[in-house]
C-alpha cells in the first residue's frame, strides 16, 4: 500500500517522548510563539503536486533551529482542522499536515482556546482535538466534554524537577458558542480562580497563562488586558502570555504585592503573528518569547529574551512558500536569502518595530550567531 506524507510522518512519530525527565537540573527554558493561522494563499503555497499533499516544512526551516533550543514550546493554533474542504477567513479549516509540520518543527504543546476554535462547529472542534492527539501534540484550551477538561486542565507537565502548570484562556469565540458537551475556556475570573486552586492542590510550581485577548491591531493593551493581567498576577500566575491582536505588544513584569519583591511576573500582552497571510507593517511578522525558570527555595523566572521574526513570502530554493525568518539568522547569514532591496526593507522594517516596542527586555544567550 503506497503511503502520504502525512501518514509517513505519523509513523515517525509514534515513539517520541517529549517530556523525558532529568532529576538532576533545576532550570527550565519555555519558549512561546503567537498565533498560526491558515488564510486561504498559505494551504495554497502549502500545496505539493508531487504526492497530492501539503506540506508546511518549509514554513518553520529557518525558525526550526531556534525552537530546537528549548524544553518545553507551546504555540496558539487559531484554526481548526476541520478536514476539506479547506477554507480561510472568517471560519479557518486547514489541512492535517499543518498538525505534523507544527509537530516536526519543535513545538510540543499548543493552544486552542481563541476566537476561531468553533469555527466549523461541533464536528470541526473535536476532530482538531483527534488530530492534535493522531500526531502527538499535547493541547490545552478546548475539551470535548466536561470530563476530559476534568482530568487534564490545568495542564501539567513535569520536567527537569519541576512541575509546570499551563492555562489557556480566550475572550470569546466569534459568536459561535460551543455546543453541549464541548467547552471552550473562556475568560471568567471565579473559574480561572478555581483553576488556580486546583493547580496548587496538584503542587504546581510555576504557573503560566497564555491569554487570548485584546483589540486587534492595537499596538498597546488596553486596559482591561492590563487589569486582568494585575487580577491574575495578585492570585497567582507567574507568568502570562498573549496572543489575539496580530501584532507584537509591549512587554512589563509586575509586582502584584510591594510586600514581596520575590514574586514578580513577567507580561508578554501580545506575541503577534508567528504565520499568516497578514502582510500589512507591524502584522507581517512576531517575536517568540524564551523565558528559563529555576527551581530552589521557589521556583522564579531568572532570564527572558525574545526574537524577531519577519514572514516572507515567497521563493527560496525554487519554493514558493511562507518563510518566517528570524531577523537575527538573517544579519548572521545575509547572503543565504535572495531579498530583493524592498523585502530587506521590510525585515528591518519589523525588527526594529519590535525593538522599539521591547525595549525593556534585556538580552541574553539564546539568541545570538551561532559560532
Amino acid at each position: 500500500m503506497k503511503l502520504n506524507y502525512f501518514s509517513i510522518c505519523l509513523v515517525l512519530l509514534k515513539a517520541v517522548n517529549v517530556f523525558s525527565q532529568d532529576p538532576d537540573s533545576s532550570k527550565l527554558t519555555l519558549l512561546f510563539a503567537g498565533d498560526i493561522m491558515g488564510h486561504g494563499p498559505q494551504y495554497i503555497a502549502a500545496y505539493d503536486s508531487a504526492f497530492g499533499g501539503y506540506n508546511y516544512e518549509p514554513c518553520f526551516r529557518y525558525i526550526k533551529p531556534f525552537i530546537s533550543k528549548f524544553d518545553i514550546t507551546i504555540a496558539n493554533l487559531e484554526v481548526t482542522l476541520a478536514g476539506p474542504p479547506y477554507s480561510s477567513y472568517p471560519q479557518f479549516s486547514s489541512p492535517d499536515e499543518l498538525a505534523y509540520d507544527i509537530k516536526n518543527a519543535g513545538f510540543n504543546v499548543v493552544v486552542t482556546a481563541n476566537n476561531h476554535c468553533y469555527d466549523k462547529g461541533k464536528t470541526g472542534f473535536k476532530r482538531t482535538l483527534d488530530i492534535l492527539d493522531s500526531v502527538g501534540i499535547e493541547h490545552l484550551g478546548t475539551y470535548t466534554d466536561s470530563v476530559q477538561r476534568s482530568k487534564s486542565y490545568p495542564f501539567l507537565i513535569e520536567k527537569k524537577g519541576i512541575r509546570l502548570a499551563l492555562f489557556n484562556y480566550t475572550y470569546g469565540t466569534n459568536g459561535l458558542l460551543p455546543k453541549k458537551p464541548n467547552i471552550v475556556n473562556y475568560i471568567n475570573k471565579q473559574v480561572i480562580l478555581s483553576d488556580l486552586a486546583k493547580a496548587d492542590s496538584e503542587k504546581a510550581d510555576f504557573k503560566v497563562a497564555i491569554m487570548h485577548w485584546g483589540k486587534e491591531y492595537e499596538m498597546k493593551p488596553n486596559n482591561e488586558q492590563k487589569e486582568l493581567a494585575l487580577f491574575m498576577a495578585k492570585h497567582g500566575f507567574d507568568a502570562i502570555i498573549g496572543s489575539h491582536p496580530h501584532v507584537v505588544q509591549t512587554f512589563e513584569v509586575l509586582y502584584p504585592d510591594t510586600s514581596d519583591s520575590i514574586h514578580f511576573v513577567p507580561v508578554f500582552y501580545s506575541l503577534g503573528n508567528f504565520v499568516s497571510n497578514q502582510r500589512d507593517r507591524y502584522r507581517d511578522g512576531g517575536a517568540i518569547f524564551s523565558l528559563t525558570i529555576e527551581k530552589k527555595i521557589k521556583t522564579l523566572p531568572i532570564d527572558w529574551d525574545y526574537q524577531p521574526y519577519w514572514v516572507y513570502r515567497g521563493t527560496l530554493k525554487k519554493k514558493y512558500q511562507y518563510y518566517i525568518i528570524p531577523t537575527k539568522l538573517f544579519e548572521c547569514q545575509p547572503d543565504s536569502f535572495a531579498f530583493s532591496p524592498s523585502e530587506i526593507y521590510r525585515l528591518k522594517e519589523f525588527n526594529d518595530d519590535t525593538q522599539k516596542q521591547l525595549q525593556n527586555i534585556k538580552k541574553s544567550e539564546y539568541f545570538n550567531c551561532e559560532k
